[in-house]
Parts: C-alpha cells; structure tokens; sequence
C-alpha cells in the first residue's frame, strides 16, 4: 500500500491518492490535500460540505450524487463547481478523507 505524507502526517492512499484509511484523516490533512488540488484557502463553505460528505457517507455508506446533493439543499451544482472546480464530487471527497464516488470517471 502507498503512502503519503500531508501536514506532518503519513496516511494510507490508493493509486489515485485517496485516503484508504479515514480515521487517519484530520482537517490539516484535508487543507494539504486542498492545496494540492489548487484550492488555497479552504472557507467555511467549504468545510460545511466537506462535513456533509462525511456525516452522508457514515449514515449511508457511499457517496451522494452531485444531484442528490441539490436536491437536498446542501447546495447546488453551480456552487459545487464554484467551490471545487474540475470536479466538484471527486475532489471534496478526496479532501475529505473519503473514497473516490462511484459515479467519477
């Protein structure tokens, strides 16, 4: 298994730098990992998806869609793209320690 160090920390990733081990994420991990894909300053808005991701995730077991996602209010697809550009779903779950959505390519 890869690792790789984010914020003073070594984390178990996957060929494509998800975490494969959430409980080793934290939010200085997820603002490194931000930062790597292009988003420099990580705002509340941001974190307040990236939490609904992860409380979604734990009651559930997989990842909502983008359309799940604006049906329930958390916010829309205009947004997401706004916050998390070149891939809204893939890359705020990567920052949040999650699995890669089965519904990215």
């Amino acid at each position: 298994m890869a690792t790789k160090d984010y914020a003073g920390n070594t984390v178990d990733v996957n060929d494509e730098g998800y975490l494969t081990e959430f409980n080793q994420w934290n939010e200085a991990i997820g603002e490194a990992i931000a930062k790597e894909e292009g988003i420099e300053q990580m705002t509340d808005r941001h974190w307040e998806i990236i939490k609904y991701l992860q409380k979604y995730f734990k009651d559930n077991g997989e990842m909502p869609s983008i359309r799940k996602m604006k049906k329930t209010g958390v916010a829309d697809t205009k947004e997401l793209y706004s916050l998390f550009p070149g891939g809204p779903l893939k890359i705020s779950s990567r920052i949040a320690g999650l699995k890669k959505p089965e519904s990215c390519i």
